[in-house]
């Protein structure tokens, strides 16, 4: 048994109101994914970087492929200067179009987690506002003890 999970046991058992439990629960659950965010982000890089690796690696081998291919038997692969200029300036435009696109990542997961942060911080001043409409409500509804 982990030291987070006897912990999180130790906290339950000596508490015997249902909202302080569910308030552990719910914390430690919190905790346990925030602490887990970056060994998932590094996953996924890992990922992404080994796929970029495979293709790399499989349309260089085609290539080479075929080189070979051409080379004996004899066809002929020179390319007019139009052709590899078309081929130069569509890579670049591609590159570019790439770069555009890592921007608009960017730009957007920092709206999104401005965002976030926006609702949270608004979340502890909805908090408040129903705690001081609970309480007017509580108090109009009860009668006051003599």
């Amino acid at each position: 048994m982990s030291k987070q999970t006897q912990t999180l046991e130790k906290q339950t058992q000596t508490s015997e109101d249902f909202f302080d439990v569910y308030k552990q629960n719910v914390e430690k659950y919190f905790e346990n994914a925030i602490d887990a965010v970056p060994q998932h982000q590094q996953s996924l890089t890992n990922i992404q970087s080994e796929w970029y690796k495979a293709c790399k690696n499989t349309i260089s081998s085609a290539i080479s492929l075929q080189q070979e291919f051409a080379k004996k038997t004899g066809i002929d692969t020179d390319i007019s200067v139009a052709a590899k200029t078309a081929i130069v300036d569509t890579n670049k435009q591609i590159i570019m179009a790439k770069s555009v696109q890592n921007q608009i990542i960017q730009a957007t997961t920092s709206a999104i987690q401005k965002n976030i942060q926006t609702w949270n911080n608004s979340a502890s001043a909805f908090t408040d506002l129903n705690k001081n409409i609970l309480q007017s409500w509580i108090s109009t509804f009860t009668q006051p003890r003599n």
